[in-house]
């Protein structure tokens, strides 16, 4: 039962019981992202990688436009702020998946990808003193072992896929930048108006290379729908899902969403795709998880 918040005598979100609805809204925004590895490497059928990180750019700025509160002006003090999001958040991460899908399956992206919750407390530990604990020790090495165990089976496919994981790492990595400085503008500003200036001036930024993609591309209706998709539900729809959640639910509860990713990712891959995941790769996977829920809960 939920206790009443000491002032309001309203329940807190953390403690605010879950109806059906609420776990269906929970599982959207994982769902959705948990598909983006299969829509890219749709995408990349007909389309150069830089032409997908872009595009999905656009897109998920012209869907956010739409949404009122994602339009508030922010202050000028805030640009630094934003333009560094713009790049570690947007331009480069979103990039880098789409190179790296050229060398490393979906299914692989998508496992790296449960490592999200430790780069965030490594570089938080680095660069913005984030304060250490026991348990975020544990899920830290945990989490480190796990992505060792995804990534061991692709050493012996050559250069090309050892190419395609230190991608992902270092778009992880910016997601650990990005995460970490966006905290204190998001609770200030709120999150969709920092996510939607961030994504716009990451349009900009990846506009040349986004161009020179396109020249590199071809058409073809699948890639064309699965970049759309892509760009309007992962880069758009999703964030808005997903920070409602948080505000309804409380920012622990909405971050389990991100541990349905590497099972829909992994699904994907091998039914729709006809990918092969080594099982050491699905154990490294659940191990990764593992790691991120003892960091998660570890606050």
């Amino acid at each position: 039962m939920a206790t009443a918040h000491p002032t309001t005598g309203a329940p807190t979100p953390d403690e605010v019981t879950l109806r059906p609805v609420d776990w269906a809204l929970l599982a959207v925004p994982g769902l959705v992202w948990g598909s983006s590895f299969y829509l890219i490497a749709v995408g990349l059928e007909s389309f150069h990688p830089a032409f997908v990180g872009w595009v999905r750019i656009v897109i998920g700025f012209t869907v956010l436009s739409t949404v009122p509160r994602a339009r508030t002006r922010l202050p000028a003090d805030t640009r630094a702020t934003t333009a560094l999001l713009s790049v570690t958040w947007m331009a480069l991460p979103l990039s880098l998946f789409a190179f790296a899908e050229e060398r490393v399956s979906s299914s692989i992206t998508g496992m790296m990808n449960g490592l999200n919750p430790v780069t965030v407390v490594v570089v938080g530990l680095i660069a913005f003193g984030l304060r250490i604990n026991t348990g975020r020790i544990i899920g830290l090495v945990i989490g480190t072992a796990g992505g060792v165990l995804i990534a061991l089976p692709t050493v012996g496919e050559g250069s090309s896929s050892i190419a395609g994981i230190v991608m992902i790492l270092v778009a992880l990595t910016c997601y650990g930048i990005a995460i970490n400085a966006a905290g204190p503008l998001q609770r200030a500003h709120g999150a969709l108006p920092v996510i939607r200036r961030s994504l716009g001036g990451a349009a900009v930024l990846a506009l040349p290379t986004g161009l020179w993609g396109l020249t590199q591309s071809t058409f073809s209706w699948p890639s064309a729908i699965a970049t759309g998709v892509l760009g309007a539900f992962g880069t758009g729809l999703a964030y808005v899902v997903h920070l409602g959640n948080t505000g309804r639910l409380g920012s622990t509860r909405a971050s389990t969403t991100t541990y349905i990713i590497p099972a829909v990712s992994i699904v994907l891959g091998v039914v729709a795709l006809g990918e092969q995941v080594a099982a050491l790769a699905v154990v490294g996977s659940a191990v990764a998880l593992v790691g991120a829920w003892q960091v998660n809960r570890s606050t």
